[in-house]
């Protein structure tokens, strides 16, 4: 029977550089206002490479004074491209602040997120949603120093919303659908969009969009055509790109086309929507940085400074393609 190889710990550095583990700790963790000489520094970073030594968390945690876990909490709802896109880009931008992203699931399942925290000693907690305000207090108690809520996530929603409709009064569409995810999860971002929408369709004195169920097999997606051309609907927002594309495949059994018949647009900008029968235009934001924003707010929480001013929201647009 094999046993698996003796983890690496500073004692090992320590020998192999022949210097003291405290001399390690500070070359290491490259602690301020210590006088180590040059030559002493390269061999511990030469016998730290050569032995594939990694810092155990809890050390490297006590040794800068937290760790440098940040805990973004994912509500319950399908992990789509915008979502993997937004995670991704994160986890880059708080690489760059020599930070670590862990990512739960929040559902009815999972384990408490203060627990987690707790387990994790995660430095910060991200949200893709607000927190009550016992959440916060429990998270700080959980040992995070900072608690980011995505502070301005619903009207960030609407003014998608907006931007879909006003896109399509534009073009002189004046009665529009609006296309709603059949997930639940999604609900609360999709009520926001819709909002949005709605508001354009006020200013523009037109009625309210036709909000419908648009779920994602064909024949769920054509009884929603159906209900929209019943209505006199020559134009339809969708919550996202995936939910327009079953808008296009709905039209497409009832013989109907985009923009001809109705206009089409979706969200998100994902890399398929370029690919669609028509290309779908979409409302595209800059995920690289709202990731950066974020990262920047966490470092900033984490210096002690006020991290909210950085969360501004970046400027969604619309990317027109054939299918309006």
């Amino acid at each position: 029977m094999t046993h698996p190889p003796k983890r690496i710990t500073s004692a090992d550095v320590a020998r192999a550089a022949g210097v003291s583990r405290t001399t390690v700790s500070f070359v290491l963790n490259d602690r301020p206002g210590q006088s180590i000489p040059e030559e002493t520094r390269r061999r511990v970073l030469e016998a730290a490479r050569s032995l594939d030594y990694r810092p155990h968390a809890s050390a490297r945690a006590l040794a800068a004074g937290r760790s440098d876990i940040v805990l973004l909490a994912v509500p319950d709802l399908p992990i789509g491209p915008g979502i993997s896109r937004f995670v991704e880009e994160l986890a880059a931008a708080l690489a760059d602040h020599r930070l670590t992203l862990v990512t739960h699931l929040t559902g009815a399942r999972g384990r408490p997120l203060p627990d987690v925290c707790a387990t994790l000693s995660a430095t910060a907690v991200i949200g893709f949603d607000s927190f009550e305000p016992a959440m916060v207090e429990a998270l700080h108690r959980a040992g995070a120093s900072v608690v980011l809520p995505a502070e301005g996530a619903a009207s960030a929603m609407s003014e998608i919303g907006r931007l879909q409709a006003e896109h399509l009064i534009g073009r002189g569409h004046r009665r529009l659908g609006y296309a709603m995810p059949t997930d639940s999860g999604l609900r609360p971002m999709a009520e926001a969009r819709l909002e949005g929408a709605a508001r354009a369709c006020a200013v523009a004195e037109l009625d309210r969009p036709v909000a419908l169920d648009t779920g994602m097999e064909i024949a769920e997606a054509a009884l929603a055509v159906t209900g929209w051309t019943a209505r006199s609907v020559t134009g339809v927002c969708a919550f996202n790109d995936e939910i327009a594309m079953a808008v296009l495949a709905g039209m497409r059994e009832h013989g109907l086309a985009a923009p001809a018949d109705i206009a089409v647009i979706g969200a998100d900008d994902v890399p398929a929507a370029r690919l669609t029968a028509p290309p779908l235009t979409t409302v595209a934001y800059d995920l690289r940085e709202v990731g950066r924003r974020r990262a920047e707010a966490v470092a900033a929480g984490l210096m002690g400074d006020d991290p909210h001013p950085a969360l501004a929201r970046t400027s969604e647009r619309v990317i027109e393609r054939s299918s309006t």
